[in-house]
């Protein structure tokens, strides 16, 4: 009989190092995250709207980094530096919310935290397919999503614990955030090494009209179906100011993300192996199923058993499509060209997600928290029906 842990034995030490790096960074950055919505709502006294343009704008910043980064990392043919400098910006950003008294130096942390993320984020993603076997991708892509996401749920469980410990005392909180945020950086620094460049390769622009063209129909289809995905899915930020509003307290806000993450986490790594195993379109649609759910539930009432329910749903729709899209650019994009590849994905999802976010802000304050569901869930219907409706231009 098979053995179902082999795929887990075989992927490269590279990719576990990437994933516990990115776990130490995302402990760091939920710890500040699970409780900034409800920190600038109550202590600096900020607007749901300003909250969802400043989500939607930190967000959307990372991710349109995202294809310089990808871009020079492929040009450079080097992924590690640039990871380093992202990752070391993110730690750096951290002392700034515990010494924020406005929404401006607020978002002047996010923006820099998010430069960081956007730095860092093509690069690694194009080490971990550099560094693993095509018939692991998924696999690998998952572990790494899986680990990354521990650090998701880890970081609102600290923050929680130490609510209640100090009192709900939001700046005490944060200065915790910036140990694990620097462990990161040194364990980067040590643990993890770049493949050596392939004798003779010589730097070519990636972005010349020559390259580009070497982008398939493929990839294209994989960036406009993951900015579809994106605008049907705003900030987790409304998640929280939903429980919220259903009465739950401050110090137990981080349980949102705690629950949403535990779920993300627990099933990022065999939804991975199952995308190496099935059609890609098939499980994309599943996702995007489990959106609807949630969103739904979400919508229906902000009761705790709805709203549990939506957030479980949201953490499956998560696990299933976020490391599948990474794997999907991973597949259509030549090797030499996956930092950009990665860069261009995200640059297209990045101005999704600010559309989306400051578009759910908007219409929280406006008509109300359901409809902003509501809308949510009609977004992912539209994006089920582009779906179903162009399998011949689906990958694999």
């Amino acid at each position: 009989m098979p053995d179902p842990t082999q795929p887990l034995r075989r992927i490269p030490a590279g990719v576990w190092a990437l994933g516990f790096v990115s776990l130490l960074m995302d402990v760091s950055s939920e710890l500040i995250h699970s409780l900034l919505p409800v920190f600038m709502l109550t202590t600096l006294g900020v607007s749901v709207f300003a909250i969802g343009l400043i989500e939607g704008a930190a967000e959307a910043t990372a991710l349109i980094v995202k294809v310089f980064s990808g871009v020079l990392s492929d040009y450079w043919g080097k992924r590690k530096p640039l990871a380093l400098l992202g990752y070391g910006l993110g730690a750096l950003s951290k002392p700034l919310f515990a010494l924020a008294s406005s929404a401006g130096l607020i978002l002047g942390a996010r923006l820099l935290d998010r430069v960081g993320k956007g730095i860092r984020g093509a690069p690694r993603d194009a080490l971990v397919a550099d560094i693993t076997p095509a018939e692991l991708r998924g696999a690998a892509f998952g572990l790494r999503q899986s680990l990354d996401t521990v650090g998701a749920f880890l970081g609102p469980l600290l923050a929680m614990a130490l609510m209640l410990l100090w009192a709900n005392d939001f700046r005490r909180v944060f200065w915790v955030a910036c140990v694990p945020a620097f462990l990161c950086v040194a364990l980067l620094i040590l643990g993890v090494r770049e493949p050596e460049k392939k004798p003779g390769a010589r730097r070519r622009n990636p972005i010349s009209r020559e390259n580009l063209a070497r982008l398939s129909s493929h990839y294209w289809w994989v960036v406009g179906i993951g900015a579809v995905f994106t605008l049907a899915r705003f900030s987790e930020a409304f998640l929280v100011l939903r429980a919220q509003q259903g009465g739950l307290a401050l110090a137990w806000t981080p349980l949102v993300l705690i629950a949403m993450n535990l779920v993300y986490a627990a099933c990022a790594y065999p939804f991975g192996k199952l995308a190496d195993q099935m059609r890609h379109s098939t499980l994309l649609g599943w996702g995007l199923l489990l959106l609807i759910a949630a969103d739904a539930l979400l919508a229906y009432s902000n009761q705790a058993a709805w709203v549990w329910g939506g957030i479980a749903f949201w953490g499956l729709h998560m696990a299933m499509t976020q490391g599948l899209l990474a794997t999907m650019v991973a597949d259509t994009a030549p090797e030499d060209l996956r930092g950009t590849a990665y860069g261009f994905f995200n640059l297209v999802s990045g101005l999704s997600m600010l559309l989306a976010s400051g578009l759910a802000g908007w219409l929280w304050d406006r008509f109300g928290a359901s409809f902003t569901f509501v809308a949510g869930a009609l977004i992912s219907v539209a994006a089920l029906g582009l779906l179903l409706r162009s399998p011949g231009a689906a990958p694999k």
